[in-house]
């Protein structure tokens, strides 16, 4: 087999013990930019999607805000499932680690985005009709199979974003990965967590007929589903590729800190 995996699972392993013992408010500011980022790509898509009637091209434009999470280090919740997993596996950090790190940057995309979104339809009242007309499928899904499946899908991608990201060093390779996935995400549309959120909180600002505790089930939903889909598909056979025998030696490799 190639050494590709293995190098890939190595330098998972490096950034994900950087993200979990990240510094409480560096992981705020990290969660909140990463709303923010994507934020971005919500602008691009509703402004787009306004302008020319036409939502392929408009998820073709919310490819930016996948590309800024990129280029701008920051980070969305779905990103952290196999690289930090990587980590604890290989055991460089505890398994209570990464609820610290999925709570904290979850709820922290979803502040950033919510003001993201609350920006734009101030400043641009006009798209409102689009927002509304864009969050309408996710919270008309609901809780269901179809839903639970989409969000699986979308999980899935995400995570296999991030390690196509950690598989190559080429800054354009990285480029096409995160727009090629965002342009996927926005086109199904599918069920992942904090987009769909920041749709949903774009069509709310714009006076949608759904409320909080809408969004709120519909998220909830997504969430198992992104999980299911980026922990229970990608990253367990991410790691079956890589193999027991590189993490076995990644294990036995002396820890930080550890005595010769």
């Amino acid at each position: 087999m190639s050494d590709e995996p293995v190098e890939a699972f190595r330098r998972s392993i490096e950034d994900g013990v950087r993200r979990l013992e990240r510094p409480p408010l560096g992981l705020a500011a990290t969660g909140m930019v990463g709303g923010l980022d994507v934020g971005l790509g919500v602008l691009a898509l509703l402004v787009v999607d306004a302008r020319v009637d036409q939502p392929l091209l408009g998820a073709a434009a919310f490819g930016i805000g996948f590309i800024a999470l990129t280029l701008a280090s920051s980070e969305l919740f779905t990103e952290n499932f196999l690289v930090p997993v990587a980590a604890v596996v290989a055991k460089d950090a505890p398994v209570w680690a990464l609820g610290r790190l999925w709570i904290g940057t979850c709820a922290f995309n979803l502040l950033g985005g919510w003001i993201a979104t609350g920006l734009i339809l101030v400043a641009l009242p006009d798209v409102a009709p689009t927002a509304r007309e864009v969050a309408a499928h996710s919270i008309d899904l609901g809780i269901g199979t179809r839903s639970f499946a989409s969000a699986v899908i979308a999980g899935g991608a995400l995570t296999l974003m991030t390690w196509m990201e950690r598989s190559t060093a080429s800054v354009p390779g990285k480029v096409v990965a995160a727009w090629a996935v965002g342009f996927l995400v926005a086109a199904g549309p599918l069920q992942h967590s904090v987009v769909l959120s920041l749709e949903a909180f774009a069509a709310l600002h714009a006076g949608a007929s759904f409320g909080y505790l809408d969004w709120l089930g519909t998220f909830g939903w997504a969430v198992l589903g992104n999980m299911a889909g980026g922990l229970g598909l990608v990253t367990l056979m991410r790691l079956a590729q890589v193999g027991g025998a590189a993490i076995a030696e990644e294990r036995a490799r002396p820890k930080p800190g550890e005595d010769d």
